[in-house]
Protein backbone atom coordinates (compact mmCIF):
# COMPACT_ATOMS: atom_id res chain seq x y z
CA UNK A 1 0.00 0.00 0.00
CA UNK A 2 1.17 3.77 -0.96
CA UNK A 3 0.44 5.76 2.36
CA UNK A 4 1.31 9.33 0.39
CA UNK A 5 -1.82 10.37 0.63
CA UNK A 6 -3.87 7.72 1.20
CA UNK A 7 -6.70 8.60 3.53
CA UNK A 8 -6.71 6.78 6.75
CA UNK A 9 -9.26 7.36 9.88
CA UNK A 10 -8.01 6.39 13.20
CA UNK A 11 -10.70 5.65 15.37
CA UNK A 12 -9.72 6.56 18.81
CA UNK A 13 -6.94 8.56 17.70
CA UNK A 14 -5.96 10.42 20.41
CA UNK A 15 -5.68 7.63 22.39
CA UNK A 16 -2.59 6.05 24.04
CA UNK A 17 -2.00 3.45 21.02
CA UNK A 18 -4.07 5.50 18.53
CA UNK A 19 -1.97 8.35 18.62
CA UNK A 20 0.81 6.53 18.50
CA UNK A 21 -0.25 5.03 15.02
CA UNK A 22 -1.76 8.64 13.69
CA UNK A 23 2.31 9.80 13.88
CA UNK A 24 3.15 6.87 11.83
CA UNK A 25 0.64 7.22 9.54
CA UNK A 26 1.82 10.78 9.34
CA UNK A 27 5.59 9.98 8.84
CA UNK A 28 4.39 7.74 6.03
CA UNK A 29 2.75 10.68 4.56
CA UNK A 30 -0.81 9.31 4.49
CA UNK A 31 -3.87 11.96 5.21
CA UNK A 32 -5.47 11.30 8.71
CA UNK A 33 -8.81 12.05 10.56
CA UNK A 34 -9.36 10.90 13.63
CA UNK A 35 -12.26 10.83 15.47
CA UNK A 36 -12.52 10.25 19.51
CA UNK A 37 -15.22 11.29 22.50
CA UNK A 38 -11.96 12.42 24.50
CA UNK A 39 -13.32 9.98 27.16
CA UNK A 40 -10.15 8.24 27.45
CA UNK A 41 -8.07 9.86 24.55
CA UNK A 42 -6.30 13.09 25.17
CA UNK A 43 -6.48 15.89 22.55
CA UNK A 44 -2.70 17.01 23.59
CA UNK A 45 -1.19 13.39 22.69
CA UNK A 46 -2.36 14.50 19.01
CA UNK A 47 -2.86 18.54 19.03
CA UNK A 48 0.66 19.25 17.67
CA UNK A 49 -0.87 17.46 14.19
CA UNK A 50 -3.94 19.46 14.33
CA UNK A 51 -2.51 22.51 14.44
CA UNK A 52 -0.17 21.64 11.61
CA UNK A 53 -3.32 20.86 9.49
CA UNK A 54 -1.86 17.53 8.94
CA UNK A 55 -4.93 15.64 11.25
CA UNK A 56 -8.65 16.27 10.60
CA UNK A 57 -10.20 16.06 14.14
CA UNK A 58 -13.53 15.35 15.03
CA UNK A 59 -15.17 14.72 18.27
CA UNK A 60 -18.12 12.45 18.54
CA UNK A 61 -19.57 9.19 19.76
CA UNK A 62 -19.28 6.30 17.41
CA UNK A 63 -22.45 4.61 19.31
CA UNK A 64 -24.73 7.16 17.11
CA UNK A 65 -25.05 6.21 13.91
CA UNK A 66 -25.18 9.37 11.78
CA UNK A 67 -21.32 9.95 13.22
CA UNK A 68 -20.15 6.59 12.47
CA UNK A 69 -21.85 7.17 8.65
CA UNK A 70 -20.22 10.59 8.64
CA UNK A 71 -16.63 9.76 9.64
CA UNK A 72 -15.77 6.83 7.37
CA UNK A 73 -16.74 8.54 4.54
CA UNK A 74 -14.41 9.34 1.91
CA UNK A 75 -11.69 6.65 3.66
CA UNK A 76 -9.12 3.98 2.17
CA UNK A 77 -8.61 2.67 5.24
CA UNK A 78 -9.92 2.55 8.72
CA UNK A 79 -8.07 1.80 11.65
CA UNK A 80 -11.00 0.53 14.55
CA UNK A 81 -9.21 1.07 17.81
CA UNK A 82 -12.18 3.08 19.45
CA UNK A 83 -13.80 0.94 22.49
CA UNK A 84 -14.59 1.01 26.36
CA UNK A 85 -11.64 -0.26 26.89
CA UNK A 86 -8.86 -0.05 30.33
CA UNK A 87 -6.50 -2.24 31.97
CA UNK A 88 -7.53 -5.48 34.11
CA UNK A 89 -9.09 -3.07 36.95
CA UNK A 90 -11.42 -1.49 33.79
CA UNK A 91 -12.26 -4.49 32.21
CA UNK A 92 -13.23 -6.49 35.29
CA UNK A 93 -15.85 -4.04 36.89
CA UNK A 94 -17.55 -2.56 34.02
CA UNK A 95 -18.94 -5.09 32.06
CA UNK A 96 -21.86 -3.59 31.08
CA UNK A 97 -19.65 -0.53 29.57
CA UNK A 98 -17.57 -3.46 27.82
CA UNK A 99 -20.85 -4.57 26.25
CA UNK A 100 -21.30 -1.13 24.37
CA UNK A 101 -18.43 -2.11 22.05
CA UNK A 102 -20.59 -4.89 20.15
CA UNK A 103 -22.93 -2.28 18.93
CA UNK A 104 -20.31 0.30 18.35
CA UNK A 105 -18.36 -2.32 16.09
CA UNK A 106 -21.39 -3.38 14.23
CA UNK A 107 -22.71 0.29 13.36
CA UNK A 108 -18.94 1.22 12.47
CA UNK A 109 -18.44 -1.88 10.36
CA UNK A 110 -21.67 -1.45 8.25
CA UNK A 111 -21.22 1.88 7.89
CA UNK A 112 -17.51 0.78 6.23
CA UNK A 113 -19.04 -1.55 3.80
CA UNK A 114 -21.66 1.23 2.73
CA UNK A 115 -19.25 4.10 2.17
CA UNK A 116 -16.81 1.63 0.03
CA UNK A 117 -13.69 1.89 2.49
CA UNK A 118 -10.97 -0.13 1.09
CA UNK A 119 -9.91 -2.00 3.56
CA UNK A 120 -10.86 -2.15 7.55
CA UNK A 121 -8.21 -3.07 10.08
CA UNK A 122 -9.56 -3.85 13.97
CA UNK A 123 -8.09 -3.64 17.03
CA UNK A 124 -8.72 -6.61 18.80
CA UNK A 125 -6.86 -8.45 22.01
CA UNK A 126 -5.42 -11.27 23.58
CA UNK A 127 -8.51 -11.41 25.73
CA UNK A 128 -10.13 -13.58 22.85
CA UNK A 129 -8.02 -16.46 24.07
CA UNK A 130 -10.03 -18.88 26.34
CA UNK A 131 -9.50 -18.72 29.70
CA UNK A 132 -8.97 -22.13 30.56
CA UNK A 133 -6.18 -22.57 28.84
CA UNK A 134 -4.15 -19.91 30.93
CA UNK A 135 -4.59 -20.47 34.51
CA UNK A 136 -1.22 -22.01 35.50
CA UNK A 137 1.85 -19.48 35.28
CA UNK A 138 4.24 -22.72 35.78
CA UNK A 139 3.51 -23.88 32.40
CA UNK A 140 4.98 -22.42 29.26
CA UNK A 141 2.37 -21.35 27.03
CA UNK A 142 2.57 -19.73 23.80
CA UNK A 143 -0.82 -18.56 22.53
CA UNK A 144 -1.10 -19.38 18.27
CA UNK A 145 -4.15 -17.90 16.37
CA UNK A 146 -6.14 -21.08 16.25
CA UNK A 147 -6.36 -21.92 20.07
CA UNK A 148 -9.66 -19.09 19.56
CA UNK A 149 -11.96 -22.03 19.02
CA UNK A 150 -14.53 -24.32 20.45
CA UNK A 151 -15.05 -24.17 23.33
CA UNK A 152 -14.96 -20.01 23.55
CA UNK A 153 -13.77 -18.71 26.61
CA UNK A 154 -13.01 -15.34 26.26
CA UNK A 155 -12.28 -13.09 29.05
CA UNK A 156 -14.90 -10.98 30.16
CA UNK A 157 -17.10 -9.20 27.56
CA UNK A 158 -14.11 -7.21 27.07
CA UNK A 159 -12.92 -10.37 25.02
CA UNK A 160 -16.48 -11.69 24.02
CA UNK A 161 -16.85 -8.40 21.80
CA UNK A 162 -13.62 -8.40 20.43
CA UNK A 163 -14.32 -11.80 19.63
CA UNK A 164 -17.53 -11.10 17.62
CA UNK A 165 -15.91 -8.44 15.72
CA UNK A 166 -13.22 -10.36 14.85
CA UNK A 167 -16.00 -12.66 13.42
CA UNK A 168 -17.41 -10.41 12.00
CA UNK A 169 -14.92 -8.74 9.52
CA UNK A 170 -14.01 -12.55 8.48
CA UNK A 171 -17.62 -12.77 7.36
CA UNK A 172 -18.06 -9.21 5.99
CA UNK A 173 -15.09 -10.23 3.97
CA UNK A 174 -16.18 -13.90 3.00
CA UNK A 175 -19.41 -12.87 1.93
CA UNK A 176 -18.78 -9.30 0.79
CA UNK A 177 -16.28 -9.08 -0.18
CA UNK A 178 -14.42 -6.10 1.76
CA UNK A 179 -10.74 -6.31 2.81
CA UNK A 180 -10.43 -6.70 6.78
CA UNK A 181 -7.99 -7.98 9.26
CA UNK A 182 -7.69 -7.75 13.24
CA UNK A 183 -4.71 -7.07 15.51
CA UNK A 184 -4.48 -8.68 18.45
CA UNK A 185 -2.99 -6.91 21.01
CA UNK A 186 -1.12 -8.38 24.04
CA UNK A 187 -0.60 -5.66 27.10
CA UNK A 188 0.63 -2.64 25.19
CA UNK A 189 2.78 -0.27 27.17
CA UNK A 190 4.65 2.57 26.59
CA UNK A 191 4.56 6.40 26.68
CA UNK A 192 1.52 8.33 26.59
CA UNK A 193 0.32 5.33 28.93
CA UNK A 194 -2.79 5.45 31.65
CA UNK A 195 -2.68 4.50 35.07
CA UNK A 196 -5.24 1.51 34.48
CA UNK A 197 -2.63 -0.55 32.79
CA UNK A 198 -0.11 -2.78 34.75
CA UNK A 199 2.74 -0.95 33.66
CA UNK A 200 1.80 2.50 33.92
CA UNK A 201 0.39 1.83 37.62
CA UNK A 202 3.68 0.01 38.37
CA UNK A 203 5.23 3.03 37.26
CA UNK A 204 2.95 5.32 39.29
CA UNK A 205 3.49 3.72 42.48
CA UNK A 206 7.05 4.04 42.10
CA UNK A 207 6.51 7.82 41.43
CA UNK A 208 5.04 8.64 44.55
CA UNK A 209 6.63 6.58 46.62
CA UNK A 210 3.52 4.13 47.26
CA UNK A 211 5.00 1.89 50.97
CA UNK A 212 3.98 -0.29 51.22
CA UNK A 213 3.93 -1.29 47.26
CA UNK A 214 0.60 -2.89 46.24
CA UNK A 215 0.64 -5.39 43.41
CA UNK A 216 -2.70 -7.01 42.38
CA UNK A 217 -2.85 -10.72 42.81
CA UNK A 218 -0.06 -13.07 44.04
CA UNK A 219 2.08 -11.53 41.58
CA UNK A 220 2.88 -14.68 39.61
CA UNK A 221 1.05 -14.01 36.69
CA UNK A 222 2.94 -13.83 33.41
CA UNK A 223 2.60 -11.64 30.69
CA UNK A 224 4.39 -10.44 27.51
CA UNK A 225 3.69 -6.81 27.79
CA UNK A 226 4.21 -5.35 24.41
CA UNK A 227 5.87 -2.03 23.59
CA UNK A 228 3.89 0.94 21.76
CA UNK A 229 6.19 1.23 19.08
CA UNK A 230 6.16 -2.47 17.38
CA UNK A 231 2.36 -2.59 17.99
CA UNK A 232 1.62 -0.05 15.52
CA UNK A 233 4.64 -1.20 13.21
CA UNK A 234 2.20 -4.38 13.20
CA UNK A 235 -1.19 -3.12 12.60
CA UNK A 236 0.21 -0.64 9.57
CA UNK A 237 1.62 -4.06 8.28
CA UNK A 238 -1.50 -5.93 8.48
CA UNK A 239 -3.26 -3.16 6.66
CA UNK A 240 -0.78 -3.56 3.84
CA UNK A 241 -0.79 -7.75 4.26
CA UNK A 242 -3.61 -9.16 5.02
CA UNK A 243 -7.02 -8.99 3.27
CA UNK A 244 -8.84 -12.09 4.09
CA UNK A 245 -10.00 -11.25 7.51
CA UNK A 246 -7.33 -13.10 9.26
CA UNK A 247 -6.47 -12.33 12.97
CA UNK A 248 -2.81 -11.93 13.90
CA UNK A 249 -1.27 -11.82 17.26
CA UNK A 250 0.93 -8.96 17.86
CA UNK A 251 3.06 -9.36 20.89
CA UNK A 252 6.60 -10.25 22.55
CA UNK A 253 7.29 -13.84 23.42
CA UNK A 254 8.83 -12.43 26.33
CA UNK A 255 7.71 -13.96 29.48
CA UNK A 256 7.49 -11.67 32.12
CA UNK A 257 6.63 -12.46 35.99
CA UNK A 258 4.62 -9.49 37.67
CA UNK A 259 6.64 -9.52 40.76
CA UNK A 260 9.53 -9.66 38.21
CA UNK A 261 8.44 -6.45 36.68
CA UNK A 262 7.84 -4.49 39.83
CA UNK A 263 11.03 -5.15 40.92
CA UNK A 264 12.65 -3.83 38.41
CA UNK A 265 10.05 -0.70 38.41
CA UNK A 266 11.66 -0.30 42.20
CA UNK A 267 15.19 -0.98 41.77
CA UNK A 268 15.44 1.60 38.13
CA UNK A 269 13.45 4.29 40.25
CA UNK A 270 15.37 3.80 43.36
CA UNK A 271 11.97 3.44 45.30
CA UNK A 272 12.64 1.34 48.17
CA UNK A 273 8.85 0.03 49.93
CA UNK A 274 7.55 -3.21 51.45
CA UNK A 275 5.42 -5.89 48.44
CA UNK A 276 1.77 -6.22 49.69
CA UNK A 277 -0.06 -8.71 47.54
CA UNK A 278 -3.15 -8.36 47.06
CA UNK A 279 -4.81 -11.64 45.62
CA UNK A 280 -8.18 -10.62 46.13
CA UNK A 281 -7.65 -7.72 43.17
CA UNK A 282 -9.00 -8.01 39.39
CA UNK A 283 -5.84 -10.35 38.37
CA UNK A 284 -6.74 -11.75 34.82
CA UNK A 285 -5.46 -14.69 33.12
CA UNK A 286 -2.47 -16.47 35.00
CA UNK A 287 -0.75 -17.21 31.80
CA UNK A 288 -0.74 -14.94 29.22
CA UNK A 289 1.59 -14.73 26.39
CA UNK A 290 1.31 -14.74 22.42
CA UNK A 291 2.84 -16.69 20.28
CA UNK A 292 4.23 -14.58 17.46
CA UNK A 293 4.81 -16.31 14.49
CA UNK A 294 2.11 -16.28 12.23
CA UNK A 295 2.94 -12.27 12.47
CA UNK A 296 6.52 -13.78 10.99
CA UNK A 297 5.30 -15.22 8.52
CA UNK A 298 2.54 -12.84 7.34
CA UNK A 299 3.59 -9.52 8.50
CA UNK A 300 7.59 -10.10 8.13
CA UNK A 301 7.31 -8.42 11.32
CA UNK A 302 8.95 -9.35 15.02
CA UNK A 303 9.34 -6.75 18.07
CA UNK A 304 12.06 -4.34 18.53
CA UNK A 305 11.88 -3.50 21.64
CA UNK A 306 13.11 -5.56 25.00
CA UNK A 307 10.49 -5.45 28.14
CA UNK A 308 13.01 -4.03 30.04
CA UNK A 309 14.63 -1.14 27.49
CA UNK A 310 11.20 -0.47 26.91
CA UNK A 311 10.16 0.09 30.58
CA UNK A 312 12.97 2.36 31.81
CA UNK A 313 12.17 4.40 28.52
CA UNK A 314 8.28 4.47 29.63
CA UNK A 315 9.85 5.20 32.98
CA UNK A 316 11.69 7.75 32.00
CA UNK A 317 8.87 9.80 29.73
CA UNK A 318 6.46 9.10 32.93
CA UNK A 319 9.18 10.75 35.61
CA UNK A 320 10.01 13.43 33.53
CA UNK A 321 6.16 14.56 32.19
CA UNK A 322 3.94 13.70 35.44
CA UNK A 323 3.37 15.87 38.53
CA UNK A 324 3.48 13.83 41.86
CA UNK A 325 0.55 15.86 43.54
CA UNK A 326 -1.83 14.98 40.99
CA UNK A 327 -0.27 11.43 40.11
CA UNK A 328 -1.21 10.72 43.72
CA UNK A 329 -4.28 12.62 43.80
CA UNK A 330 -6.07 10.41 41.54
CA UNK A 331 -4.28 7.14 41.35
CA UNK A 332 -6.95 4.73 42.87
CA UNK A 333 -9.59 6.15 40.78
CA UNK A 334 -7.19 5.71 37.67
CA UNK A 335 -6.66 2.00 38.26
CA UNK A 336 -10.38 1.11 37.80
CA UNK A 337 -11.66 3.66 35.51
CA UNK A 338 -11.14 5.11 31.82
Amino acid sequence: MDWQNAKALVTGGASFIGSHLVDALIARGAAVRVIDDLSSGRLENIQGHIDDGKVEFIEGDLLRQDIAESCVEGMDVVFHLAAAHGGRGYVDLHQAACATNLAMDGMLFMACRQAGVGKVVYASSGCVYPNFLQTDPGEILFLTEDKVGPPYDADNMYGWAKLMAEFALRAYHDEWGMATASCRYFTVYGERGKEDHAVIAMIARAFVRQDPFIVWGDGEQIRNWTYVGDIVEGTILSAEKIDDGAAVNLGTMERTRVLDAVQEVMRYTGHQAEIELHPEMPTGPLNRVADNSLASKLLDWEPQMKFMDGLHRTIDWYFASKDRGEVAKKLETSLTER
